[in-house]
């Protein structure tokens, strides 16, 4: 743990990779009560007026956009969509209001209903990733083109041409030698 923990650049990796690519895109929850939420900026409604909050009925299933949220230009800048490990070298203000349990981020929400094993996953990612790239080199054995993500409750990649045969991810891995 000490060895993970004294690797900062790992830890941008991984912060940015859960950042990007939150294994779950999207989430639900149901409204146990009547109520009425505030929203950051006004908006217009399909009947054409502005409203600044959204009332919820009990019982009423709401989405919670974890991908969205992360990816959101307002929170991270206009390179929100680019893998930039070196944006968590300092914190963007504006991230700082996400309510995340983690990060300031959605990938394990917040809250009380957050992730109870966010930190194991964090530390096992960092572990696998830690191991298997000082061991191993990785390059795709098909064109980047072939694969796709294939979203149920989690995202997974397959291939384009073979969607019915699972998630999948083809690569050619080669023991890395040091020279």
């Amino acid at each position: 743990m000490d060895q993970l923990n004294s690797l900062p650049y790992l830890d941008r990796v991984v912060r940015e990779t859960l950042r990007l690519y939150a294994p779950v895109p999207e989430t639900t929850r149901v409204a146990e009560k009547d109520d009425v939420i505030p929203v950051s900026e006004p908006f217009v409604d399909r009947f054409g007026q502005v409203q600044d909050s959204i009332r919820i009925s009990k019982g009423a299933s709401i989405l919670i956009p974890i991908l969205a949220l992360n990816r959101s230009k307002k929170y991270w800048g206009e390179d929100a969509h680019e893998f930039k490990p070196e944006r968590w070298e300092s914190s963007s203000e504006a991230a700082a209001s996400v309510p995340g349990v983690w990060s300031h981020l959605l990938t394990f929400l917040g809250g009380p209903r957050a992730c109870i094993g966010y930190r194991f996953s964090v530390v096992e990612t960092k572990a696998l990733i830690f191991v298997l790239v000082r061991a191993f080199e990785f390059a795709l054995a098909v064109p980047p083109e072939e694969i796709e993500k294939k979203t149920s409750v989690v995202q997974r990649p397959q291939l384009r041409s073979a969607p019915d045969q699972g998630a999948q991810m083809p690569l050619l891995v080669t023991r890395y030698t040091r020279e």
